[in-house]
């Protein structure tokens, strides 16, 4: 990969060398039909697809965040027809913990077994001999859950040891189930639910950038009320850009750990998000937009 930089600054995985720009791209909106809200089955544009992963990687993109249960299986598969051979120092990003029902649920998938395979299914899907990074996913869509998970999270440190993973993060988790996790392994990065609105992670996201672990936010428009996203419109409207892209800014300037992931099937959609490190925030403003999220 060439040595070209996006704006926003970049980051590196603590104990490694993965150094990767702030902003990221998510695959997971590559997959499924128009309309289809489940994440499920082929895109209904297959060239259009591989161009947005093309795209991504010729603006500088160095970091993807996958899954095989997108799909299932078709995000992983298009990254591969898109990109493989990979393009050196870009770092692909996955999870494990769940798969797919026949009717497009996302049930757990958490016993050792299924640790296993779903992690050589991302390897031979993806055309790897080794994941940079594997995040096992514990809690739900919005938030942690209360459960078990030394199993899984050892089946991980496992594949680590074998040098099939070289790095651990965690998806949906509390502040003690990091906590518990550190003593099974290291962990590199958090992916949880986290935006301008929905603030719970706050003193997390603190603790991490104490400790150099990575905090990856998904749905930076996500659980929005009504009056949130009008109070975002009128801050975009201010500063003559979309509300997208304003969350994603303040996200970049919320802290140096945290690494954005925002996710499109269209390619002009794909340049404005990138566009959002260029978007140079004020104090006033920025007093503004955490007044949104005031009480979340």
């Amino acid at each position: 990969m060439t040595e070209q930089s996006i704006p926003g600054g970049t980051f590196t995985f603590l104990s490694s060398s993965l150094t990767v720009n702030r902003m990221g791209y998510g695959a997971m909106q590559l997959t499924g039909r128009d309309g289809d809200k489940r994440i499920w089955g082929p895109p209904r544009d297959v060239p259009g697809a591989l161009a947005v992963l093309r795209e991504a990687i010729a603006a500088g993109v160095n970091h993807i965040d996958t899954s095989d249960y997108y799909g299932p299986y078709v995000t992983n598969q298009l990254i591969k027809e898109a990109l493989h051979p990979y393009p050196e120092g870009l770092v692909i990003v996955t999870k494990v913990g769940a798969r797919r029902g026949s009717d497009g649920s996302w049930p757990h998938a958490r016993s050792r077994q299924e640790i296993l395979s779903a992690v050589h299914d991302n390897l031979r899907n993806l055309g790897l001999d080794a994941m940079d990074v594997v995040n096992l996913r514990l809690g739900g869509f919005m938030g942690p859950e209360d459960a078990p998970f030394e199993e899984p999270l050892t089946a991980l440190a496992e594949l680590k040891q074998q040098g099939l993973i070289r790095h651990i993060g965690l998806s949906t988790v509390s502040a003690a189930q990091l906590a518990e996790a550190q003593k099974i392994t290291e962990i590199v990065c958090i992916q949880n639910f986290y935006n301008v609105a929905q603030r719970g992670d706050d003193g997390l996201i603190d603790a991490l950038a104490a400790q150099g672990i990575a905090y990856v936010p998904y749905f930076p428009l996500g659980g929005f009320s009504p009056l949130q996203s009008s109070k975002l419109d009128e801050v975009a409207a201010l500063v003559g850009a979309t509300a997208m892209q304003v969350a994603l800014a303040w996200l970049l300037r919320r802290s140096p750990n945290v690494l954005l992931i925002p996710g499109t099937s269209s390619v002009g959609h794909l340049r404005e998000n990138l566009a959002a490190a260029t978007l140079e925030l004020t104090e006033e403003i920025v007093a503004e937009l955490d007044g949104i999220g005031a009480g979340a």
